[in-house]
């Protein structure tokens, strides 16, 4: 039975050779985090890591991924929501919907590691992910706030929270 390095751990798996990582992720090791978004790599809903890379996990056949190479999930980012990008996203109520937020951090994740201060540039190249409540806004500022440290004051979005408090 192959094997998939997901989340630090090892995971068998039984699929048909051209069954996308996303089903298998989904519906065999119940990670639901991943979302299934457009089925053809555009939108970006089905971003997961591997070996650190954002890829499509909508199109990347589950049997195409070697055992060695190491697939991060959104549930395997951080497993209580602390990493930066996550406690800015939720501290600057990114999202709207959510449905394409796990892929949305995931990218933001890729490109803030390989890129630890971008640029507009930056941003716009690696964030190609759809979002159709439009927070692109939003997306970028948390990138920017991550990127100075993560002090959500600095981000001056006047958010307010049903805690009455303000972000």
């Amino acid at each position: 039975m192959p094997t998939l390095n997901v989340n630090g751990k090892a995971r068998t798996f039984e699929a048909e050779n051209d069954t996308p990582l996303l089903w298998v992720l989904r519906e065999q090791l119940g990670l639901t985090g991943t979302k299934y978004g457009c089925g053809i790599a555009q939108c970006g809903a089905c971003t997961v890591h591997i070996d650190g890379v954002p890829t499509r996990s909508c199109v990347r056949p589950a049997s195409s991924v070697k055992a060695t190479e190491k697939i991060v999930t959104i549930e395997g980012l951080s497993p209580d929501g602390s990493h930066p990008v996550q406690k800015v996203w939720a501290a600057l109520d990114v999202p709207q919907c959510g449905f394409c937020q796990s892929g949305m951090i995931m990218a933001a994740a890729a490109l803030l590691k390989a890129k630890p201060n971008p640029t507009d540039n930056d941003i716009d190249e690696a964030m190609t992910n759809i979002c159709r409540c439009g927070t692109y806004n939003r997306v970028r500022k948390a990138i920017k706030v991550v990127a100075q440290g993560g002090d959500t004051k600095s981000a001056r979005l006047a958010i307010k929270h049903s805690d009455g408090s303000t972000t």
